[in-house]
């Protein structure tokens, strides 16, 4: 003999128990699946005597229909009660998702821009699409002139396309022409930094891109001499690297300053180029309308990406443009 209401009560009472899917399948399978307790009683009534398997079996038959119908009621609980915890409550302060960060040659160039003017020098940008006049000829390196194989240039038309006469334009391989432009429109005394991006046509490695980032800088007031080129660049050097940082000028060579040098910091036990300077040439004042017995100032520049290198330790500039979230996931978060 089965009590079916004994057995209905236990069945709702261990449904009861099931607080998530998983524990609600073992419980499917322990009472009504293949070899559960009610499908052992349903297969039994053949067992039982004649007179009791009506209604046995018709009361197995509503157990089992009933005991179904709440294993899905207590499923709908269930995804109901997971609903509610994922809702989002209107009434709680609002929080930002997450919405990226910004590139680390991007961080980099704001923290020069920021030290640059905490120095007092303004910010200016020029174009991208340079004229060969500008970007060339009046920075003291005419056509033909040996200088010219310093930059493996990208011109945006030949000879054919240009027209004769017309004047050539490229994309600009330094961010050196906008020395000259803001020479045409500023009397002295000057003090601003360029940044922008520049162009070469040459073969990308660890330490070389075909695009880069450069900050050019040019100062120009009365009485300028090579210390106080050396003084400015040093401060620069010992706010982004610290007070302790080593650094040098050795002499070098770029057609628009006289006399010319790159600076280098030691950094983890090597001395780096981080960028080039010099006193701007008198040519230059000169043609800019300035009287260069009076006037004397300095420029240089140098590449954001190979500060970010150091400042980041990264191993090779071109991770920055590989566009790999891996890569710049590490940098969230930072300013």
């Amino acid at each position: 003999m089965v009590d079916l209401e004994a057995l209905e009560a236990e069945a709702r009472t261990s449904l009861a128990k099931a607080g998530d899917e998983a524990s609600l399948d073992e419980w499917r399978v322990a009472w009504l699946g293949r070899r559960g307790r009610l499908t052992a009683v349903l297969r039994g009534v053949r067992d039982l005597p004649a007179e009791e398997r009506p209604r046995v079996g018709a009361g197995a038959n509503r157990l089992k229909s009933a005991l179904e119908e709440a294993a899905s009621a207590h499923r709908g609980q269930l995804l109901a009660s997971a609903a509610d915890a994922e809702s989002i409550d209107v009434t709680l302060p609002g929080r930002t998702p997450p919405l990226g960060s910004l590139h680390p040659v991007t961080l980099t160039r704001r923290q020069l821009e920021r030290t640059f003017r905490d120095m007092g020098f303004d910010v200016v940008e020029g174009p991208d699409v340079e004229l060969e006049e500008y970007n060339f000829d009046r920075l003291r390196i005419p056509a033909g002139h040996p200088a010219r194989d310093m930059w493996d240039t990208i011109w945006v038309a030949d000879d054919s396309d240009s027209g004769e006469g017309k004047p050539r334009q490229l994309l600009r391989t330094h961010t050196s022409p906008m020395q000259i432009r803001y020479l045409e429109r500023r009397d002295p005394p000057i003090r601003v930094i360029v940044p922008g991006t520049c162009y070469r046509y040459e073969a990308t490695d660890a330490t070389h891109e075909w695009m880069l980032t450069q900050i050019e800088g040019l100062v120009i007031d009365e009485n300028l001499s090579f210390a106080h080129l050396k003084g400015t660049l040093e401060a620069f050097v010992r706010r982004v690297f610290g007070a302790d940082i080593e650094t040098r000028f050795r002499c070098d060579y770029f057609p628009f300053v006289e006399p010319g040098a790159e600076l280098g910091v030691r950094w983890q036990g090597d001395w780096l180029e981080i960028l080039g300077c010099g006193m701007v040439h008198p040519e230059i004042i000169e043609d800019a309308g300035l009287d260069p017995e009076r006037y004397t100032g300095f420029a240089f520049g140098m590449g954001v990406e190979r500060v970010a290198m150091l400042r980041y330790g990264v191993q090779d500039i071109r991770h920055f443009y590989r566009n790999d979230v891996r890569f710049l996931r590490q940098f969230e978060g930072r300013r």
